[in-house]
Parts: structure tokens; C-alpha cells; sequence
């Protein structure tokens, strides 16, 4: 009864190691993107993304209004990886993670920088999936303005 009881505290006190290593995975996966953005490498960026991934923007449109845009993963790669003079960085503050099991969701204000010159900032919101291979971005979905940046 003594070693039953042994088992199950560790297995308990085991619990939030899990978590904390899922969400230093999940993290990793969304810098390796981030890290391919940089260098233009479309393998980098693409090992990154499940292959159902959506990728949307809320979009402020000129008169006011707003707009959900829908972008192909494979345009997003391309114009990454098509040669463009300035680097494309973008910095985030990493805010909240939630996992449940195989699914994880992740809320991460930014600023965009190209180069050295900034373009504009926003929210992005990450969901993951765990596969076989790892966390993969299943969807992406940001806002984008040029002041009031969230930090």
C-alpha cells in the first residue's frame, strides 16, 4: 500500500512537469517559425505548420470597417521565402498558453519590423496541435495597426 501510495504522489507532482514541457515545445515551435521568418528558410517555417493550417488576419479596412483575410500557408511561405532585401522580424511578448491534452493555444502581442525600420504591430493567436512530430500551428489568426501597440 506504501509503494502504491509512493507511485501516485510522484505521478501527481508529475503533472505540471508535463505541462511546463509541452508549453517550452509549443514555444519552441512558434520561435522556429518566427526564427524562419527571419532567415527566409520556407523549410524552417513550413516544418512548423500542420499541413491544414489557416492562416486570417482582422483587418481594418479604410472606411472603417472590418475584414477577416484569408491566407494560403503556401502564399505566406512563398512571400517569406521569395528574396526581399530586409529581414522580416517580428517580436513578441509571449502572454497565455493554455493546453489541454494534444490541443494548445497561445496569445502573443507583437511588433513587425522590416529591417530595422518598424511596419506595424498587433495581437497574434496560435492554435497547436501535438502530432506525432511535435506541436504543428494549425491556425493563425493576428490584428495588425500601427499604434496602440498591446505589450
Amino acid at each position: 500500500m506504501k509503494k502504491l501510495f509512493t507511485l501516485l504522489t510522484i505521478m501527481i507532482l508529475s503533472i505540471p512537469t508535463f505541462a511546463q514541457t509541452d508549453k517550452d515545445d509549443i514555444k519552441k515551435t512558434i520561435n522556429t517559425m518566427f526564427e524562419g521568418m527571419k532567415k527566409a528558410d520556407t523549410a524552417m517555417l513550413s516544418s512548423t505548420f500542420h499541413k491544414d493550417m489557416v492562416l486570417q488576419s482582422v483587418a481594418n479596412k479604410k472606411d472603417g470597417s472590418v475584414a477577416l483575410v484569408t491566407e494560403k500557408a503556401a502564399d505566406f511561405v512563398k512571400q517569406v521565402g521569395t528574396p526581399h532585401k530586409d529581414i522580416y522580424d517580428e517580436r513578441i511578448t509571449w502572454g497565455d498558453i493554455k493546453v489541454d491534452g494534444a490541443l494548445a493555444s497561445v496569445w502573443t502581442p507583437y511588433k513587425f519590423y522590416i529591417g530595422t525600420q518598424y511596419s506595424h504591430c498587433g495581437v497574434n493567436f496560435f492554435q497547436l496541435m501535438k502530432t506525432d512530430t511535435g506541436w504543428k500551428i494549425t491556425y493563425i489568426v493576428d490584428t495588425r495597426r500601427k499604434d496602440n501597440c498591446p505589450e
